[in-house]
């Protein structure tokens, strides 16, 4: 078979980005209209398919910034959230007309636990809600999503009726969520497949998943919901959101890139942007990178320890399976009480301090000596007086 023939066989996984949402409902963090186009025009070089920018009845400034993020958007479909009241829903479609493709995002939790204690209602009422709030969008917009929230503590026999449901009003996409990020992977991917096969009509649609990470699984589920066959994934730069935050653009993105042959699946997003929006969202939200973050934090490609940064300095692919360039961010060896000698000489050169043997041998036990007593150690600290070049 012919690489393009291939190539149109591959499915292609679309990004939805919900940082403007989902991600700005974590505690603390209020964008201004202007930042959520800034953000939103990053996110298009990024080249997600779909940005959540808001839920529009939320407040009057969520509204503007959801018009604000379709005014500037050029390729990406833009999303408001609404429940599936018409107020919402009239609010949700008026906040992305300016969009050049509109999606409405509607929702209704469908467990046992909030039908009866949050929404007090039954569940036929429930599945007619979800019904008549898809129908009353239908047409209205080009795309119309329908979310079962807390779907992965539902029924899965009247998870399967609502979908249906909401199918044959309308709905191109249908997003079953692991809300309170609860499932493991093994166990997210048999409740899609049951659901799947309760509910056929699931494959004339796009199935989506839009997981959290209250168990530190909102990844490892993201990617399991992909081999069960969802072909959309929920996501935020970071990884912000609500509570423990949300299944992480660049960790979800990579996961599919560097193991892409298990997944058998393609993407949009120009990788090379990632570690610009990373910057941007964290500076416009107060939100810092944890150090340790994956792909993302600063320590993501800092090789340390002596025997790393020895195996780095010889071939990058002995500790890296990245090549951070790609992602717009650098390598780096810093210097610290693990750090061997390869790296500190490697250090000196870069700086233009030229040694002998025995400088380097006395200059690195001193900087051994620094290293015990101090966090950061720089080579101004272990040169009194640096040599000349």
């Amino acid at each position: 078979m012919a690489a393009e023939e291939v190539r149109k066989l591959t499915p292609r996984i679309t990004i939805f980005d919900t940082t403007l949402r989902d991600g700005e409902q974590s505690p603390g963090i209020a964008l201004q209209p202007h930042e959520k186009a800034e953000i939103a025009e990053q996110l298009e070089r990024l080249g997600v398919d779909v940005i959540e920018a808001g839920f529009a009845i939320s407040s009057p400034g969520d509204f503007e910034g959801i018009r604000a993020v379709a005014r500037v958007a050029r390729n990406a479909t833009v999303a408001s959230l609404a429940r599936t009241s018409r107020d919402d829903v009239d609010a949700a479609i008026e906040a992305v007309a300016d969009a050049h493709r509109t999606r409405l995002h509607t929702f209704i939790a469908t467990s046992p636990i909030h039908m009866e204690r949050k929404l007090r209602l039954e569940p036929a009422e429930v599945l007619e809600q979800a019904r008549a709030a898809v129908a009353y969008a239908h047409g209205r917009v080009d795309e119309v999503e329908f979310s079962a929230e807390d779907a992965t503590r539902s029924d899965p026999q009247f998870l399967a009726e609502v979908c249906r449901a909401a199918i044959e009003a309308g709905a191109t996409t249908v997003n079953l969520p692991d809300t309170v990020g609860y499932c493991l992977p093994a166990e997210y991917a048999a409740f899609l497949a049951e659901v799947q096969a309760r509910c056929p009509e699931l494959d004339s649609v796009t199935l989506s998943v839009h997981c959290h990470d209250d168990l530190g699984l909102a990844t490892a589920n993201t990617l399991a919901g992909v081999a069960a066959g969802a072909r959309q994934v929920e996501c935020t730069v970071n990884g912000i959101g609500e509570r423990a935050g949300n299944a992480a653009l660049e960790e979800v993105v990579m996961a599919l890139r560097v193991r892409g042959p298990e997944f058998g699946v393609e993407l949009g997003v120009d990788v090379a942007e990632i570690g610009r929006a990373s910057a941007l969202v964290s500076r416009l939200t107060g939100y810092a990178v944890q150090r340790n973050k994956a792909i993302v934090g600063a320590n993501a490609f800092a090789h340390e320890a002596g025997i790393h940064q020895d195996g780095m300095l010889k071939d990058a692919a002995t500790y890296q399976i990245i090549d951070p360039t790609e992602l717009g961010l650098t390598m780096t060896l810093p210097l610290g009480k693990h750090s061997g000698r390869h790296a500190f000489a490697r250090a000196c050169a870069d700086a233009g301090i030229q040694l002998d043997a025995d400088e380097l041998r006395a200059a690195f036990q001193r900087f051994k000596r620094l290293a015990d007593e101090r966090q950061a150690v720089t080579l101004y600290d272990v040169f009194e007086e640096v040599p000349s070049v």
